[in-house]
C-alpha cells in the first residue's frame, strides 16, 4: 500500500507541475504566435519576457519554443498516468522511457535558462516557471525510473538464479548462486 501512495503522489505532482508548465508556456506561446503584444513582467530589474521570447534563440528551426514546450507539458499528463500506479514494478520500461524524456527536457530547459542572462541579457518569469516545472518533473521521473531499474535487475537476478552452469569435465554443475548441483545427463 505504501508504494501505491508514493506512486500516486508522484503522478499527481507530475500532473501538477505539467499544468503549471503548460500555463506558463501558454502565455509564452500566445506572445510568440502574435496573439498578444506583451506579457506582464515582475517589477524587477532585468525581466523582459518579450525580448527573451521573441529572440532568435526562442525559434529553433523556425518553430516557437513555447509551442514545443507547451505540447510537451500537455503530453506529460497522459504519460504520467500510463500503465497505472505501480508501473515501475509492473511495466518498468514505461518509467524508464518517461524518465528519459523528462531528463532530455530538463537538459534543454537548463540550456535555455543559461541563454537568458548570457545571450538575451534578460529574464522571463514564464520561462523560469517552465524550467522549474521541467526540473521537478525530471526529478520525480528519475526517482521512479530508479525503482524501475531495480525491478528489472531483480527480475534478471531471479531468472539467472535458476540457471545452472556446467563445468567442462565435471559430473557436477555450479548454480549461479554458488551452490553445487548434480549435472543432469
Amino acid at each position: 500500500m505504501h508504494m501505491h501512495a508514493n506512486s500516486t503522489t508522484r503522478t499527481k505532482l507530475v500532473i501538477g507541475l505539467s499544468t503549471l508548465g503548460a500555463a506558463s508556456m501558454s502565455a509564452v506561446s500566445a506572445l510568440q504566435l502574435g496573439l498578444v503584444r506583451n506579457l506582464p513582467d515582475p517589477p524587477l530589474r532585468g525581466f523582459d519576457s518579450k525580448k527573451v521570447n521573441l529572440s532568435s534563440t526562442a525559434f529553433p528551426l523556425g518553430v516557437p519554443d513555447g509551442v514545443l514546450s507547451l505540447a510537451s507539458f500537455v503530453a506529460n499528463v497522459p504519460l504520467a498516468m500510463w500503465a497505472g500506479r505501480d508501473r515501475a514494478l509492473e511495466r518498468p520500461w514505461v518509467s524508464i522511457a518517461f524518465a528519459t524524456k523528462a531528463v532530455g527536457e530538463a537538459l534543454v530547459a537548463t540550456w535555455y535558462f543559461t541563454q537568458m542572462p548570457r545571450r538575451e541579457k534578460a529574464w522571463c518569469g514564464y520561462c523560469i516557471a517552465g524550467a522549474v516545472a521541467t526540473w521537478g518533473i525530471a526529478a520525480l521521473a528519475v526517482t521512479e525510473a530508479a525503482r524501475a531499474v531495480k525491478t528489472i535487475l531483480h527480475r534478471r537476478r531471479v531468472k539467472m538464479e535458476g540457471a545452472v552452469v556446467h563445468r567442462p569435465g565435471s559430473k557436477h554443475a555450479m548454480q549461479l548462486d554458488g551452490t553445487a548441483a548434480l549435472a543432469r545427463a
